[in-house]
């Protein structure tokens, strides 16, 4: 699936469910931005996405859409430093 083919009615809103998508087909576990970006984009503009990715992960983690992971723990989505990993909220 490429960013394209979303038929979301905004960027970032065609981002986002770009990216859920990809962490609903991944199944579990978690992803990195480099790895949702690879997934989405064309092979070589993915580096492109990474800062989008970024700011659409927080609005939909602060939407409980997602959960940002750093060291393999939650994190607070408007706090967070350095490498992340991505992952749909658990259904416990």
């Amino acid at each position: 699936m490429t960013l394209q083919d979303s038929t979301a009615s905004s960027p970032s809103a065609s981002l986002a469910s770009a990216i859920v998508n990809v962490l609903q087909q991944h199944r579990g576990g978690t992803l990195s931005a480099p790895e949702i970006a690879h997934a989405i984009a064309a092979d070589d503009q993915w580096h492109t996405l990474l800062t989008p990715i970024r700011r659409t992960a927080v609005e939909l983690a602060l939407a409980g859409r997602l959960v940002i992971y750093r060291k393999g723990k939650p994190v607070d989505p408007t706090d967070f430093r350095g490498v992340y990993r991505l992952g749909l909220p658990r259904q416990d």
